[in-house]
C-alpha cells in the first residue's frame, strides 16, 4: 500500500508544471500574438480564432489580409497534428523527454517564423507567398504551445487566450474581498485564493509580453522574436535537465 501510495504521488509530481512555465508560456504567447499582429496585417498566431472576427471585417470591407488568415487555422491544426504525432514517437521516452521534445519543436517552428519574417521584410503584400509562409509557421508554433499541456497531461494554466483566466480570476477576487463573502467556508476561500494566484500571474505576463512584442517590433522586426526563442529554451533545458535526473 505504502510503495502504490508513493507511485501515486510521484505521478502527481510528474504531471505538475515547470517552474515558472505558466508565467513564461504567457508572456510567449502575448509577445508572438503582438508581434505577429503587428507584422502581418492584424493576424492573430496564438489566439488563432480571433482571424474569424477579422476575416468577417474584411468580408465587410474593413482590413486586408484574408488570405493570410484563412490559413492561420489550417496552418495552427497542422502544429497542433504534428506535436501529436511527435509526441506518440516519445511516449516510450520519460516525461521530461516528451516535454523537452515538444518545446523543441516549437522552437524550430518558431525560428523558422523568424527566418522567413526577416527575408521576407520589408513585407507590404499581404498575399506575397513568403508573407503567407511566415505567418502559417507562427500560427503552428503557437498550435504547439497550445497542444502541448493537453498531451503531456499537466497542470498548465491556459496561456494563449486570457479571457477565462480574467473571468476566473475577477470571481475569485469578488469573492475573497466583498463583505458579504467573507464569511463564506474556509475551504472555500482558500480554493479561490489558490486559484488567483495561479491565474493571475499568466494574465499579467500576458500583458507584459504583448507590450514586449510590441516593443520589440519597434527595435528588431522579426529579429524580435530571439526573445520568446531564449525563454523556450530555457524550458526545454529544465525539462531535459529533469529527465536526465
Amino acid at each position: 500500500m505504502q510503495q502504490r501510495t508513493l507511485s501515486v504521488g510521484a505521478a502527481a509530481a510528474t504531471l505538475a508544471p515547470l517552474w515558472g512555465e505558466n508565467v513564461v508560456l504567457a508572456f510567449v504567447a502575448g509577445y508572438v500574438d503582438t508581434l505577429g499582429f503587428v507584422a502581418l496585417f492584424g493576424l492573430f498566431t496564438a489566439h488563432v480564432t480571433g482571424n474569424f472576427i477579422l476575416i468577417g471585417s474584411g468580408l465587410a470591407g474593413a482590413g486586408s489580409g484574408l488570405l493570410i488568415k484563412w490559413l492561420a487555422f489550417p496552418a495552427f491544426v497542422a502544429g497542433i497534428v504534428v506535436a501529436r504525432v511527435f509526441d506518440d514517437a516519445l511516449r516510450t521516452q520519460s516525461h521530461g523527454t516528451r516535454v523537452g521534445g515538444l518545446y523543441t519543436l516549437q522552437i524550430a517552428l518558431l525560428a523558422a517564423f523568424m527566418v522567413a519574417g526577416v527575408f521576407a521584410a520589408p513585407i507590404t503584400n499581404a498575399d506575397a507567398p513568403l508573407t503567407i509562409a511566415c505567418g502559417l509557421l507562427g500560427a503552428a508554433g503557437m498550435g504547439v504551445q497550445n497542444a502541448h499541456a493537453r498531451l503531456t497531461a499537466r497542470s498548465v494554466v491556459a496561456n494563449t487566450v486570457m479571457t477565462g483566466n480574467v473571468t476566473q480570476a475577477v470571481i475569485d477576487a469578488f469573492d475573497l474581498l466583498a463583505p458579504h463573502r467573507r464569511h463564506a467556508a474556509h475551504a472555500a476561500r482558500a480554493e479561490a485564493r489558490e486559484r488567483l494566484a495561479r491565474t493571475l500571474p499568466p494574465v499579467l505576463a500576458f500583458a507584459l509580453g504583448a507590450g514586449g512584442g510590441a516593443l520589440g517590433w519597434l527595435t528588431a522586426s522579426f529579429w524580435a522574436l530571439v526573445v520568446p526563442l531564449v525563454l523556450l529554451g530555457a524550458l526545454a533545458a529544465c525539462a531535459w535537465r529533469a529527465a536526465a535526473n
